[in-house]
This record gives C-alpha cells, sequence and structure tokens, in this order.
C-alpha cells in the first residue's frame, strides 16, 4: 500500500492535548504540486481532513482496551469504540472550518493535529456523506466532548 502526504500542518500545538481544539486556528501547507487541486474548495465552509498522527503510539496491551484519555469516569472500551490518538493505524480524520484558501495554504479551525502532522487527504464537506441525520452516542461522548471543541 502507497500512501504519501500531500502536506503538512502548521500549528501552535506541539504537543497532544485533550481540549480546546476548536480554540485552535492552523494552517495545512499543501505541498506545490498539488496546489492546482485546491481549486474551487474555497466555496465550501467545511472540509475533512485526513492525517497521520505521526507522534502517536499502540500498544496491544494497553492500547487495545482503555478509558478513553485515561479518565477513571469513563468506562473501558475497545480502541474503535473511541477517537484515540493512540491505535493499531494512527490514522486522524476530522471536519473543520474552512477559514480561507490562499495559494497551497488552508487556513482552518478546530483541527485537532499537531505542528507538522502529514497530511494524507483534503475533501470538502458534504452533509449528504458526512453528517448523521439521528446519531446515537453514549452518554460517556458528551462528558469527554464537553471541552474539546
Amino acid at each position: 500500500m502507497d500512501c504519501e502526504p500531500i502536506g503538512k500542518v502548521i500549528s501552535p500545538v506541539t504537543e497532544g492535548v485533550d481540549s480546546g481544539w476548536g480554540r485552535i486556528t492552523s494552517e495545512i501547507h499543501i505541498h506545490k504540486e498539488y496546489a492546482d487541486g485546491l481549486a474551487g474548495l474555497e466555496a465550501f465552509s467545511h472540509i475533512v481532513v485526513v492525517f497521520y498522527m505521526h507522534k502517536s503510539s499502540w500498544s496491544h496491551a494497553s492500547d487495545l482496551v482503555r478509558r478513553p484519555q485515561g479518565r477513571a469516569d469513563m468506562p473501558c472500551i475497545g480502541i474503535f469504540a473511541q477517537r484515540a490518538k493512540h491505535r493499531p493505524n494512527p490514522i486522524g480524520i476530522t471536519s473543520v472550518r474552512l477559514l480561507s484558501v490562499e495559494d497551497n495554504v488552508l487556513r482552518v479551525q478546530g483541527l485537532d493535529a499537531i505542528d507538522g502532522t502529514p497530511v494524507l487527504d483534503i475533501k470538502p464537506y458534504f452533509p449528504q456523506f458526512d453528517e448523521a441525520i439521528t446519531p446515537h452516542t453514549p452518554e460517556w461522548v458528551h462528558r469527554i466532548m464537553s471541552d474539546y471543541f
């Protein structure tokens, strides 16, 4: 399988944190050879960013089943039932507000990726694809996300 970054994140956040991402404005610098592929993206209010969490780690023993954010008030659940950064394949995906497109630089708000994170793909946010009409999540999700964005 071949997968090469198309750009990288420039962010004031240099280490992973568990809250406050909604207040973060960052940039995605797309490699110049892909800049023409951004044509028309400025018409969207939101984009979906797919990235490689290059500083995450994975331990089958401690990460396969764990408490989200290591919090004692969270249930002990499997990795595929949470959005933790420590995953078998450290792929991140986040929908973010697109603030501007200028040449090969995207300014975005709410991207939960640290400075230097390789970006694998950018997709426009399509409500028809990306928005669930009546989603259901466990109670603990509301508690863990209360200060995330």
